[in-house]
């Protein structure tokens, strides 16, 4: 019997039930720390807005706006580093240890260039606010939060190139260790640096901001000792290879890290542009708007992790030459992300106010529009989180398959071209308001969603195709 008959055989033995359990399994193994980590960081913001939310909606909308402007540009730089994962993966397949270190000097360096640019670039967009319509209290306090902030970008990338790093060796595990240490510093830390404890002053606002930044660093630093007492990874960190230029990986990171941060600002880029259009509308709605996007923020770590593991599942398939696996891998994660947003969705429509008010306190009679805005977004996000999670695992399996341009280009038209002029037209030209521009961002992401899987199910059926019809070597049949 030939390879290519028996591949068949094979496909089609493992095409039934047993097929998509084994490989739930193997994606959810890879995934699930993935997601935990994604948890950690996004614990960090997630306490902030809890702590603000206890302090009044000036507050929590002058830090909403700070943190859309800082993970605007953290998503960008994330997305530079992204894929020393897969240069990482190659390299070590090929037995190649002087590049697998050569690419970890590369993402820290592309990292630090990334971390420096924005830092500055965070700590001069505040006049650029109250051009754009911006409360000018609101933006005030805005870059009181971001001085102290800015600086964070720094260890905040450094950890995300650890991550890809360790990812790339398929060894998320350490990734673990930091998770709940960073959830119980940030909580303890702000409680310090908000209320004055052991003989600090009380900062207030700006101790959240304190916090956010002690926290990224201490979390790099832990990521860096767990890896050192690890003994597998260990070696690759303290290689000669990790500390010396390498222009040829250097280079690398870059193709290949450009496109995905193109992606990834695109997609930040949409969702910080309607925040900024929400707070034309007043800082009651800015509020309700970040309380919200930190809510949907939350449940988007969930899909960050499965985009990435079946990635990897999906590069694994193709490298093997083996696009029918790699077509329901990708169908497979998707499957997973739908599922989990939509059993989430079952509380925001069954308890939507104590949800809500697990962010902003509802006893404040000031606060009561925001709570109610915010509930109404909350039934909204029941459905666009649905569509942000395909959009979001569309664009790691088609990543997968070697396409890093063409999320970008889709990115264009489902954001800029769909989403940012329906979520204007029905919020501000039809007085919708911000439930307005909630539906016009939900009609955004469905649009992105759509167009990015229909790329992914062309492209693999390309490559199946092409895999099918290439001649068999001799050496194989028998």
């Amino acid at each position: 019997m030939s390879a290519t008959d028996t591949k068949s055989t094979t496909d089609t033995a493992q095409s039934g039930t047993g097929w998509w359990v084994v490989n739930s399994r193997a994606l959810l193994r890879l995934a699930l720390p993935l997601i935990l980590t994604n948890f950690a960081y996004v614990a960090l913001t997630t306490v902030d807005i809890v702590m603000l939310g206890r302090l009044g909606a000036l507050e929590i909308a002058a830090a909403g706006l700070a943190l859309a402007l800082f993970n605007q540009l953290r998503t960008t730089g994330t997305g530079l580093v992204t894929g020393v994962s897969n240069l990482v993966a190659e390299a070590q397949v090929q037995g190649d240890r002087q590049r697998v270190g050569a690419l970890l000097f590369a993402g820290f360096f592309w990292a630090t260039v990334c971390g420096v640019v924005f830092c500055a670039a965070l700590w001069l967009v505040g006049p650029l606010l109250v051009l754009l319509g911006q409360d000018q209290e609101v933006v005030d306090k805005a870059g009181e939060f971001l001085m102290i902030l800015a600086p964070g970008m720094l260890p905040c990338l450094w950890f995300q190139n650890l991550r890809h790093f360790t990812t790339g060796l398929k060894r998320p595990g350490p990734l673990l260790a930091i998770t709940l240490a960073s959830i119980g510093a940030t909580v303890a830390l702000n409680h310090i640096l908000i209320h004055g404890e052991f003989g600090l002053p009380a900062f207030g606002f700006a101790g959240v901001a304190m916090a956010t930044v002690t926290v990224f660093l201490l979390s790099f630093l832990a990521f860096i000792v767990v890896v050192l007492r690890d003994g597998a990874l260990r070696p690759w960190l303290t290689s000669p290879d990790a500390r010396r230029w390498d222009g040829d990986a250097v280079r690398s990171v870059w193709r290949l890290g450009l496109p995905i941060s193109g992606t990834y600002a695109s997609e930040a880029a949409f969702f910080s542009v309607l925040t900024l259009v929400i707070g034309t509308l007043g800082v009651n709605a800015l509020a309700a708007q970040t309380v919200l996007n930190q809510i949907v923020y939350i449940v988007f770590m969930i899909s960050a992790g499965l985009s990435h593991a079946a990635s990897i599942h999906i590069s694994e398939a193709g490298g093997r030459g083996d696009y029918a696996t790699a077509r329901r891998m990708g169908l497979l994660g998707t499957a997973w992300g739908v599922t989990a947003t939509l059993l989430i969705a079952v509380a925001y429509l069954a308890i939507p106010r104590p949800i809500v008010s697990l962010f902003i306190s509802a006893e404040h009679a000031g606060n009561a529009d925001i709570v109610a805005l915010a509930v109404t977004g909350l039934l909204i996000a029941a459905v666009m989180q649905v569509f942000d999670a395909m959009q979001n695992i569309g664009n790691g399996i088609l990543r997968g398959v070697g396409d890093t341009a063409g999320p970008f280009r889709i990115s264009l038209v489902g954001y800029w071209l769909i989403g940012l002029p329906a979520g204007y037209l029905l919020g501000v030209t039809a007085d919708g308001g911000v439930e307005g521009v909630w539906i016009g961002q939900t009609v955004g992401l469905a649009a992105t969603a759509a167009l990015l899987m229909a790329a992914f199910l062309r492209r693999v059926g390309r490559l199946h195709r092409a895999a099918s019809s290439a001649p068999v070597p001799n050496s194989e049949s028998s």
